[in-house]
């Protein structure tokens, strides 16, 4: 039987991909993943054979990804980032663990990768030097007063926290209310660091203030980190201090 894998290819650039999650898709003879990422990594694939599919198609991706493993192909479902962080090592693990075990293609495991919010910190500073917490604003796949009950408790715990997924074409209203949410509890001049496209080609960062940083370009190509009430900018970079006497 053969063997399928998730593997985390990392925020974009070759460079920062593992060599572990090189060597598993140098080995497979099929990869399956999402065409924006398929692109980022296709002098990589080479020849291989490709199950690309667009956004929203997530589930029909790694089934054909699990069938193709089933029927003798060693395959690997990438994800940008760690495929474990909002990727696709859950789904293909549920629908790998639906079938029967003597129809189950082996199991290759996670690679895990470098996740965005990894990548958009080392780009601001040093911003997650405590204790952070990671939020996807997408309500896609979540009700929206879930998300919003969820940053209330980090915001009012006073975490770091990233944002994941924060603004769409649709979705423009709500990181408006994330930031109502946070300056409840947080001073206005709070900083905030926004990193478009980490580790790829158009890379770029601001770095503004609780009270202003709507006002900045946001899209689904970029990671909001709000800094906890410690947090502070000096030359530029962004730091949380972890809270040794320097």
């Amino acid at each position: 039987m053969a063997k399928i894998t998730v593997v985390g290819i990392g925020p974009g650039s070759l460079e920062d991909m593992t060599p572990r999650a090189r060597r598993a898709i140098e080995e497979a003879t099929v990869v399956a993943g999402y065409t924006t990422y398929i692109k980022l990594i296709q002098d990589l694939i080479g020849e291989r054979e490709v199950i690309g599919t667009g956004m929203m198609q997530e589930i029909d991706r790694c089934r054909m990804a699990v069938e193709t493993a089933a029927k003798g192909k060693d395959t690997v479902v990438v994800s940008s980032g760690d495929s474990g962080v909002y990727g696709m090592a859950g789904l293909v693990l549920e629908l790998l663990l639906q079938r029967a075990a003597d129809d189950r293609p082996t199991f290759g495991g996670v690679v895990a990768g470098i996740s965005a919010v990894n990548a958009a910190a080392s780009i601001l500073g040093a911003p997650l030097m405590h204790d952070f917490a990671v939020i996807s604003l997408s309500d896609l796949l979540t009700p929206w007063e879930l998300i919003k009950k969820r940053a209330e408790s980090a915001a009012a715990a006073d975490f770091v926290v990233a944002l994941y997924n924060p603004k769409s074409k649709k979705r423009v209203q709500n990181i408006e209310e994330i930031r109502e949410i946070f300056l409840r509890h947080r001073a206005a001049d709070t900083p905030v660091g926004i990193v478009h496209h980490a580790a790829r080609e158009e890379e770029s960062k601001i770095v503004s203030t609780l009270q202003d940083f709507t006002k900045e370009k946001i899209d689904m190509f970029s990671l909001v980190i709000i800094g906890n009430s410690r947090s502070y900018v000096k030359e530029g970079y962004m730091i949380t201090p972890r809270g040794y006497e320097v």
